[in-house]
């Protein structure tokens, strides 16, 4: 996928009055974000079943984006496994573990055109010692009902 990420918007779902301005070919512009997914094969399975390794690597991943962290969950399972949710300002990164099998299944979703998901998910690639891995990355379009107008922050009365 060529695309520079500096065109993604970067404040989806926020309202706008103007009404949209379709078109039958989306230009890069129209959309809210970019998603990646991320399947690791043969990592280190200590690595996979280390929460607080994996709570570390999540927020360097993030960091490395260009993400904001608000929170990160994250769950260790009897006998082995993690899953990670991080909360992104921007979106999410989050993560599922098969320590057993080697695998981990990953899904990275910014928004915003401060953003590089693709550079999490290298970050995780390192970090877990995968041998090989598959990335998937799609942009989300913004919906025709808030395309091309100007979205601003809707605000709570005082």
């Amino acid at each position: 996928m060529n695309q520079r990420l500096s065109c993604l918007h970067p404040n989806p779902g926020w309202s706008g009055a103007a009404a949209p301005q379709l078109s039958s070919t989306p230009a890069i512009s129209d959309a809210v974000g970019k998603h990646c997914i991320l399947e690791l094969y043969d990592c280190q399975s200590s690595r996979l079943d280390d929460e607080a390794f994996l709570r570390d690597t999540i927020t360097t991943a993030a960091k490395r984006a260009g993400a904001t962290l608000l929170n990160l969950i994250t769950h260790r399972f009897e006998p082995q496994g993690v899953t990670g949710l991080a909360l992104l300002a921007e979106s999410h990164i989050s993560i599922h573990t098969w320590p057993e099998s080697g695998y981990a299944a990953v899904d990275v979703f910014t928004c915003g055109d401060h953003t590089m998901p693709e550079r999490a998910c290298q970050v995780l690639v390192e970090e877990l010692g995968a041998a090989r891995h598959k990335l998937t990355s799609f942009r989300r379009e913004t919906p025709g009902s808030i395309a091309g107008s100007p979205r601003e922050p809707e605000l709570s009365p005082a």
